[in-house]
């Protein structure tokens, strides 16, 4: 079997483009620096005076994995701190170094509530009116339904059962005719215009106190106009006298799922809608930019491939635990260096999920709200100055 190089002193740019995955080989200061970072890995680990059991691919792999579990960790919290306010976004959003607000889906659900009082929304109010029978007072919706609606179930949002409006009785061109006015009416010109008599010298609150008195008579004289709706059971009052088309609008109760903002389909489907982002398998966070990573970052990345880079060379020191040499034999320190990459594996990984959770929105609200306090109290303490006018 022939001898397999090992780390030679320095890398190459065409080398550090040669990873398994390739996300990042397009950015030259990641190239640059999984270079530099090779060589800063194999002096940390002793080269020149030990030897590195490591090929130059290995450590841009060790590189490679290393920037991809930064930008892991990191858009794991982001989805996390983003969630409710880009469920529903297209799967074309990509949201990796963004700022995100939650303004498209509060518009979502103000849409879908809009659509339940009827003031907007994605789904359809439609029309239907039964023919009333007289001395019929009950009638089942669903069973018009069923013939109008293919026996899909519907919810019924309003009726029109009003009793008729008192303005209609008001404008009538023979109320108030006996006031006398005719003939100054006429004498201007007016006289064709009805019931323009109603409204010679009278104030406003006039106009008022007669269509409250028109309601109020019909109210206590006569048969309320109202109805009851139960389980889609229309009940009307006062009892029909005789047959005429009562309206109603109505929804399929179906429509209301169309209007899921979570709902994932295939946009070639049959019902042609597009997939959207709705929990956080899907949500669209991708591999980060490396050259838009700050520094801070940038030297986690280091440490992280230092740890990956210790733990390759442990496997493959591991492989032999002693080598004999010329009247004695030398132990490897294999295991000790895989000890020392997981222990500092995890404890970069502990120290970055720590400094995300410091910097949740919640936390960081309640921060602000307790400097601006700090800030009262010291300002409190500042003395005030005396006006004298």
């Amino acid at each position: 079997m022939a001898t397999q190089p090992i780390w030679p002193g320095s890398g190459s740019y065409t080398d550090a483009t040669d990873t398994p995955f390739s996300f990042y080989t397009s950015d030259t200061t990641y190239v640059t620096h999984s270079v530099q970072t090779a060589e800063w890995v194999a002096k940390r680990l002793g080269y020149p005076i030990m030897d590195v059991e490591l090929q130059g691919v290995q450590m841009y792999a060790c590189f490679e994995e290393a920037v991809t579990e930064y930008s892991s960790i990191v858009n794991q919290y982001n989805i996390k701190e983003n969630m409710l306010k880009i469920q529903g976004a297209p799967t074309s959003s990509n949201f990796t170094h963004t700022v995100v607000t939650d303004l498209g889906r509060a518009i979502t659900i103000s849409e879908a509530y809009g659509a339940e009082v009827g003031v907007g929304g994605s789904v359809d109010w439609k029309t239907g009116y039964v023919v009333t029978t007289a001395s019929t007072q009950t009638y089942d919706l669903d069973q018009w339904a069923i013939v109008s609606e293919s026996s899909s179930p519907i919810e019924i949002k309003r009726v029109f059962h009003e009793a008729p409006p008192a303005v209609t009785r008001y404008f009538d061109p023979y109320a108030g005719t006996g006031a006398g006015t005719d003939n100054v009416i006429d004498s201007f010109g007016w006289g064709n215009y009805s019931p323009g008599v109603q409204f010679t010298m009278m104030p406003v609150y006039a106009d008022i106190l007669k269509v409250q008195a028109i309601e109020f008579n019909d109210q206590i004289r006569k048969s309320g106009y109202s109805f009851e709706l139960i389980n889609n059971k229309l009940r009307i009052f006062p009892i029909p006298t005789s047959e005429f088309k009562l309206f109603f609008q109505y929804i399929r109760k179906d429509d209301r799922w169309k209007t899921l903002s979570n709902e994932v389909t295939d946009e070639y489907s049959s019902g042609g809608q597009t997939a959207v982002q709705s929990d956080f398998s899907n949500i669209r966070y991708d591999n980060m930019v490396y050259s838009y990573i700050n520094h801070p970052g940038q030297q986690w990345i280091r440490k992280y491939t230092l740890a990956l880079c210790k733990e390759l060379l442990g496997i493959i020191r591991s492989k032999y635990g002693s080598i004999p040499i010329p009247g004695a034999e030398t132990t490897m320190d294999g295991e000790t260096l895989r000890s020392e990459a997981t222990d500092e594996k995890t404890t970069l990984v502990e120290q970055l999920r720590e400094m995300l959770d410091v910097s949740t929105g919640d936390e960081l609200m309640q921060e602000e709200a307790a400097e601006a306090e700090a800030t009262q109290e010291i300002l409190k303490k500042v003395p005030l100055s005396i006006y004298i006018g």
